[in-house]
């Protein structure tokens, strides 16, 4: 451990969904790997955060959640040797020396001798069943897909800074990847430069997450350190997914809303004052609901009825819609293109990147409201905070919000490998 705690290096970060689970938890990062741009400014508005919370200025955080005062303006109030933790460069052979610099001047500015966990997985779009199952449709066939090779970057980081743990996080599809080769290699490189791993298929939903969202999650130790893989409690709340939707502001298709209509935190739901999914001081962002169609709010409504009639639960099938209403020429494969998200389960299905393209995989359930869901339900269902801002457009916050790991989930897996450290 250093002098500040436990250190860790998150490659791949996206949004920081894993990297915010890992701060929760009390760990220090040292840096943010990340090759999106929008990405890479979520993470630093979200540094932005944490510095003005712990100094007493959090004022001025919320002052740019108003648009009171710019990004520029925001990030001037941060030390640069925060910001600079956040390295928004592509991975390849090309660029890995200078990313290993840059991060060995971060260590050397931050007093680090020792990097405690490597957390962070390759994208996952090369490893997903439904990438796969699309990929014909791709300019780049999945088999020849770039992005195949990225976890022989991961390993890279291992080898050069030798932590004592590492969390590497994927989609199920990964296993069976390439006929499982790309997985066979994955864990034989591991453990060459030093490590014993074990890895499971792990269910957000069980980390008392309102989603199913399976992810193959491995954890590496140092050989010979006598640590493992962490042994996880099952996590279910009473909860069910419309505690996380009632109390932000109704909205029709192309509506926003920029301040919450239930202002008194008594009337929040359990699930969301325990979690701080939302506390008092937080600013509404992210909730614009998406233009529609009116063929596609009659679809939506159509599907809505469909799942809450008599508590049946049933999906509206593609081909079951009026003629008047089908417009798409595939009628034998995603039959099940609009779906309601579960709004009287304890889950509903895995939030995904897709939302970036268009909402009809996961309508909002109040009939009354008929449109896909916001940004700000799409976190929310993620487990973020209302206070965890995401930067760009639209279309690359759904994509941001889509690719990342639940904090709720990542934060317990934090404070599991913590335990372990700690011992030692």
């Amino acid at each position: 451990m250093n002098e500040n705690g436990l250190s860790y290096i998150d490659l791949f970060a996206g949004a920081g969904g894993l990297s915010e689970g890992f701060i929760q938890s009390g760990y220090r990062p040292i840096a943010h790997v990340e090759m999106n741009e929008y990405a890479s400014q979520t993470i630093e508005t979200r540094i932005a955060y944490y510095y003005l919370k712990g100094n007493g200025k959090i004022k001025s955080y919320y002052e740019y959640q108003k648009g009171q005062i710019t990004r520029k303006q925001l990030l001037e109030l941060i030390p640069k040797e925060e910001l600079k933790t956040v390295i928004n460069k592509e991975m390849s052979e090309a660029t890995i020396k200078g990313i290993f610099n840059a991060i060995d001047d971060i260590k050397e500015e931050k007093g680090v001798n020792q990097v405690d966990v490597i957390i962070g997985g390759p994208p996952c779009q090369a490893y997903s069943l439904v990438g796969r199952a699309q990929s014909s449709h791709m300019l780049v066939p999945m088999a020849d897909d770039p992005r195949n090779e990225l976890y022989k970057m991961y390993v890279q980081f291992l080898k050069k800074y030798m932590p004592r743990m590492f969390v590497f996080e994927n989609v199920a599809g990964i296993k069976t990847a390439r006929g499982g080769q790309a997985f066979k290699n994955l864990q034989k490189y591991m453990r060459k430069v030093g490590y014993e791993i074990d890895y499971h298929e792990l269910n957000a939903h069980d980390f008392g997450v309102l989603q199913s969202r399976k992810r193959v999650i491995i954890v590496g130790w140092l050989k010979g350190t006598g640590n493992g893989y962490p042994a996880f409690e099952t996590i279910h709340s009473n909860a069910e997914v419309w505690d996380l939707l009632k109390d932000l502001p109704a909205l029709f298709p192309g509506q926003e809303a920029i301040e919450y209509t239930m202002t008194d935190m008594r009337c929040l739901k359990k699930y969301v004052k325990d979690n701080y999914i939302r506390t008092k001081s937080d600013i509404l962002t992210g909730h614009i609901a998406r233009p529609h169609t009116a063929q596609d709010i009659e679809i939506y409504k159509r599907a809505i009825d469909l799942w809450f009639e008599n508590g049946q639960h049933e999906r509206l099938k593609y081909n079951d819609l009026p003629d008047e209403l089908k417009t798409h020429r595939n009628r034998t494969s995603f039959v099940d293109r609009f779906k309601v998200v579960e709004g009287d389960m304890d889950h509903c299905h895995t939030i995904l990147a897709h939302l970036s393209k268009d909402g009809h995989y996961f309508i909002h359930p109040d009939i009354n409201q008929h449109r896909s869901i916001t940004v700000r339900e799409a976190a929310r269902l993620q487990s973020f905070p209302d206070n965890y801002y995401f930067e760009g457009p639209r279309t690359a916050q759904f994509i941001q919000v889509g690719n990342a790991v639940p904090p709720m989930m990542a934060k317990t897996i934090a404070d599991k490998i913590k335990e372990q450290l700690e011992k030692k």
